[in-house]
């Protein structure tokens, strides 16, 4: 059988090819510590999960959900992005159910590019944005996060006829892999450049709830006109540690909130409406406290992991948003390379920065998602393994 030519031009999913690594490193009785993949290790809220076995027992839930989301789901996301972000929502126009952010990224590209249309997509970056963008037949145009640019875009230097041919802007802050922050600044000139260029904004705010130090993560609908060109995805999986349970929702402007429908409702069923019930309620039990105490320990793990690297000779300042941390790699390697020496010498699964695209090169991305003594053991590892920046 002869497959699409357009699957030609993907790369393998570099966390598939890394969870494959890890087990048969598992399989030879090595004992793995596992900081690639960004998959929290603490539970799902109890309230939630009561909630949860609650709504499944419900006959009427059985049946096919809302292609939308229920009433009530875009009822609490609306809520939620009030009392939050100061945004308002119409829940019937401008909120829809998403069986996870992924699943909506993805399909939102599909909604929007057509053969030979830019899409600006920063770089590194989750891999979403431009593995569609490819399989829509779309051209991905890559934005560099600098350092010195404190990992944000630089809008200006986008050439015109790009930005002409553009149809969607990827964001996305608290940054995965960078664990960069914004700020409204930042927002309201992305909003700006998509209204001159009439390109749909994306921000991705899959983190918006992890951050630390004082930082709060602001809402791109926070700036005042955005939802003319802007839409935001809201996911649970980081900040209620509900990955498996797939839900989310995109919210922002009405045409887009449309336009992904019609991919959606030919392409999915919906949302189980017992997991809507569940992720509503999730706001409904004090999610700042809750999200307070994740924080307080997303700290601790981030000044133990940090501490100890710079001890080894990096100079690492500390992240304030996300559980991952952006590490610099020793000169004269490789991501790739530094990343098998981590595996092979000492144990330890951090992802390469090129993964996420060709300015993740001196980087690899670690996710804080083993306790404080498990990154320190970590860190002890790579000491012994003779790994220092210089």
């Amino acid at each position: 059988m002869r497959r699409a030519k357009r699957i030609a031009s993907i790369p393998p999913y570099i966390f598939a090819q890394m969870d494959q690594r890890k087990q048969e490193l598992l399989a030879k009785g090595v004992d793995v510590i596992a900081l690639g993949v960004g998959d929290p290790d603490q539970p799902t809220p109890d309230w939630i999960v009561e909630e949860m076995g609650r709504a499944i027992k419900k006959p009427a839930y059985h049946r096919y959900p809302d292609y939308q989301g229920a009433a009530f789901y875009r009822r609490a996301m609306a809520d939620w992005y009030r009392r939050r972000f100061q945004a308002e929502l119409d829940p019937n126009r401008e909120v829809v159910a998403l069986i996870g952010s992924k699943e909506g990224l993805a399909h939102l590209i599909w909604a929007f590019v057509d053969p030979g249309d830019v899409v600006l997509i920063p770089d590194p970056a989750y891999p979403v944005y431009r593995t569609h963008t490819l399989l829509a037949g779309g051209d991905p145009y890559l934005m560099p996060l600098l350092p010195e640019n404190d990992f944000l875009p630089d809008l200006d230097a986008i050439p015109e006829d790009v930005a002409r041919r553009a149809k969607i802007l990827f964001i996305n802050y608290p940054n995965n892999p960078t664990s960069a922050v914004a700020d409204l600044d930042f927002f309201r000139r992305a909003v700006d450049f998509a209204r001159r260029h009439d390109i749909l904004l994306c921000h991705d705010n899959a983190y918006a709830e992890m951050t630390f130090d004082g930082y709060v993560a602001p809402s791109i609908l926070a700036v005042d006109g955005a939802k003319d060109v802007a839409v935001e995805f809201y996911s649970f999986s980081k900040p209620f540690n509900m990955t498996g349970w797939r839900i989310a929702a995109m919210v922002g402007n009405a045409d887009a909130v449309s336009a992904l429908g019609i991919i959606k409702t030919n392409t999915d069923s919906g949302q189980f409406t017992a997991v809507q019930e569940a992720a509503a309620a999730a706001f409904d039990h004090d999610p700042a406290a809750f999200f307070a105490k994740m924080n307080r320990l997303y700290t601790g793990r981030r000044d133990v992991f940090i501490d100890g690297m710079n001890a080894l000779g990096w100079q690492m300042e500390k992240t304030k948003g996300t559980f991952y941390v952006w590490v610099p790699i020793p000169p004269g390697q490789t991501s790739g390379g530094f990343s098998q020496v981590c595996l092979d010498k000492a144990g330890v699964v951090v992802t390469p920065g090129v993964a996420y695209g060709p300015h993740g090169e001196g980087f690899v991305r670690v996710a804080l998602t083993v306790d404080e003594k498990r990154l320190k053991e970590a860190v002890d590892r790579l000491e012994a393994a003779g790994v220092r920046y210089r």
